[in-house]
């Protein structure tokens, strides 16, 4: 007997159970009792021929064959639910199951698309899962998500990227910056040398995200050191940061559209911003999309760009500056 003969109920059991390392937490959740949780640990432990979890002090961590395994039984589990998917669409069944993944600057964003999609498909349920850019390329490609929003385009080949929408990235400060002085068209005319925020504190997003590899990339083609005061993975923790004086910061413009309006940041116009990106819809080329996940890859590519317009109060087709700027990030 091998891991091959194990049961989807045991592959369920074992999955919850690596996510959660909580037997109790598990029986809670699939409502069995703890005892028949470890039974069926105990059984796909015996097909796989390897302890798969161990106690490490008050803890119960995965083994190395325990790492090894869950990534192949959340595949597996993905892909009788695609195929469940696929089965339903052929019977004519209306709606449907996505999860898409969003990086964390996405989320300012995608949600305003997603409730347009579900007044147009009421019958589609949508699981949204958020985190930086690498987690979310790591969600994708265990399948953990089934089609993700992010600001690059991956490394990885075996996916595929869309783009569908402009993503400029500037700098703020809070309105009383001694450089946001004077009025929104004088600013702009001025293009303020990055070397002018040298004496400045800089709030950096975390490693990993999209928005801080950008910033590494521009600061070094800039020859440009930033003195940094914090790093944070939180959007929202670092406009607050800056809306209280603690430095400037490079973030996504699709963050700050309220602040904007309410006068608490201001838009520092500093040479070769604001930063252009894409915002790409992504799926694994090797995963066949089902029916409801093509249906909001194409919605996304088609109406994505006019959302954001309209979120940040630009006329769609118009040219302004912040949202459709042609200037795009060294290469």
């Amino acid at each position: 007997m091998t891991i091959r003969h194990a049961t989807v109920r045991q592959l369920q059991i074992f999955v919850e159970a690596a996510r959660s390392l909580s037997f109790t937490r598990v029986a809670e959740k699939l409502n069995l009792t703890p005892a028949a949780v470890s039974f069926q640990i105990r059984q796909i432990e015996g097909l796989s021929g390897f302890p798969l979890f161990e106690r490490v002090g008050r803890r119960v961590v995965l083994t190395d064959a325990g790492k090894a395994l869950v990534d192949y039984a959340a595949i597996v589990l993905k892909a009788l639910h695609d195929a469940d998917q696929r089965m339903m669409a052929l019977k004519g069944l209306s709606g449907g199951q996505v999860t898409i993944g969003l990086v964390s600057t996405a989320k300012y964003i995608v949600p305003h698309m997603l409730g347009r999609f579900q007044t147009m498909y009421p019958g589609v349920s949508i699981h949204l899962q958020d985190g930086n850019r690498r987690e979310i390329q790591e969600a994708l490609m265990k399948g953990e998500i089934d089609i993700a929003v992010t600001g690059r385009p991956p490394d990885e080949t075996e996916v595929e990227a869309h783009p569908f929408a402009p993503h400029p990235s500037v700098i703020i400060a809070p309105p009383n910056h001694p450089l946001a002085h004077g009025s929104a068209a004088q600013l702009w005319a001025r293009n303020i040398p990055l070397n002018a925020l040298a004496n400045d504190r800089f709030i950096l997003r975390e490693m990993g995200s999209g928005t801080r590899a950008l910033m590494d990339r521009y600061f070094q083609d800039h020859g440009f050191a930033p003195e940094i005061t914090m790093i944070s993975s939180s959007n929202e923790t670092i406009k607050q940061a800056v809306i209280a004086g603690m430095g400037v910061s490079l973030i996504s413009r699709h963050t700050i559209g309220l602040e904007l309006k309410l006068g608490m940041l201001a838009v520092l116009p500093v040479e070769g911003l604001p930063l252009m990106r894409s915002w790409y819809v992504t799926h694994r080329r090797n995963m066949p999309l089902l029916p409801v996940h093509q249906q909001l890859c194409n919605y996304l590519i088609e109406n994505g760009r006019n959302i954001i317009d309209e979120i940040n109060g630009v006329e769609p087709g118009s040219d302004d500056a912040l949202a459709r700027s042609d200037v795009h990030a060294p290469s």
